[in-house]
């Protein structure tokens, strides 16, 4: 079970917080850090000293770290043209020798998109299958050849290609909840399918369903890694728990049915339900990316069980 850490900082953080996390994630032995795209927070909180941008933020981590994995869950297709992702993310794999992953949806969060002017369009599922389309599409180009893609959305003419990822091949993921149009777009398009926030059975369903579409697209359905994202609220004992679960602003029991949360123990437990229906990664939503703590707790007692 490879363990990862995802981070929400839209909800206040600098990028001097997420290159602390980022090199307290791959000092500690996790798999990669991961963090959403957002650019207004969501809920209570200040969202201070406001939102920082995805692949800027990964561009720097790129060259700050050795090891860990770095991509986002995901990135909003309405805020970035394909063409000019597929260059972003080209040169961010660069930039890190090849260690970064592409979560890529279609968007869902109409106030950040008025908040900064961003068109919140209609058909965004379709936007983000040409998209995928054209990232993807674009990557694989063989270098010499050209690329044209004529959608309805978008349409690209005679280009380059360029440039590429070191990675042969950049892993793309997809996810969500949505019955038939997400697992026949991850059959087609996905190296990882992750379902987010969502209870054992929910996630048993979902991954049954892109099973099946992977099957119907003529590839092996273990040809794709099954992931979830959890939030995460670990504690050496209850009063630990309670602690950090008030510094979220969320209530123990409400942690423990919906996420990650409890002892050590309690934790490797029910990931370890998670693993019996396939799922191979886990995705830790950490919110308070103050408490290194608590990452420290992490790695030494959960990470170190699942190894």
């Amino acid at each position: 079970m490879d363990l990862r850490i995802f981070t929400e900082p839209q909800q206040g953080a600098s990028y001097d917080t997420l290159l602390t996390v980022a090199k307290a994630t791959e000092e500690l032995g996790f798999d990669a850090f991961f963090r959403s795209d957002h650019y207004l927070r969501m809920g209570s909180v200040d969202g201070l000293p406001g939102p920082t941008d995805a692949w800027i933020t990964l561009a720097g981590l790129a060259r700050e770290t050795k090891r860990i994995r770095l991509g986002t869950l995901m990135t909003a297709g309405t805020f970035r043209l394909p063409g000019v992702l597929a260059i972003q993310v080209a040169q961010v794999d660069q930039m890190s020798g090849g260690r970064i992953e592409l979560g890529l949806g279609a968007g869902w969060f109409e106030e950040e998109h008025k908040a900064y002017g961003i068109p919140f369009p209609a058909e965004r599922m379709a936007r983000l299958e040409e998209q995928l389309a054209i990232v993807t599409g674009l990557w694989a180009t063989a270098p010499g050849a050209t690329f044209d893609y004529a959608g309805t959305h978008y349409q690209v003419e005679n280009s380059p290609a360029l440039p590429k990822p070191a990675q042969a091949k950049v892993p793309v993921l997809i996810g969500g909840h949505g019955a038939k149009r997400t697992p026949r777009l991850a059959a087609r398009y996905a190296d990882e399918f992750n379902m987010p926030f969502a209870s054992i059975a929910d996630s048993r369903r979902q991954f049954g369903r892109v099973r099946e579409a992977v099957a119907q697209a003529g590839r092996k359905a273990d040809e794709l890694v099954y992931s979830n994202a959890l939030v995460v609220c670990v504690g050496k004992d209850d009063a630990e728990v309670a602690r950090r679960a008030a510094a979220i602003g969320r209530e123990v029991e409400e942690l423990k049915a919906n996420g990650l949360a409890g002892s050590p123990a309690e934790v490797v437990e029910k990931i370890g339900t998670y693993g019996a229906i396939g799922s191979s990664r886990v995705y830790l939503q950490l919110l308070d990316l103050d408490d290194l703590d608590h990452l420290e707790l992490i790695s030494s007692q959960v990470l170190s069980q699942l190894g």
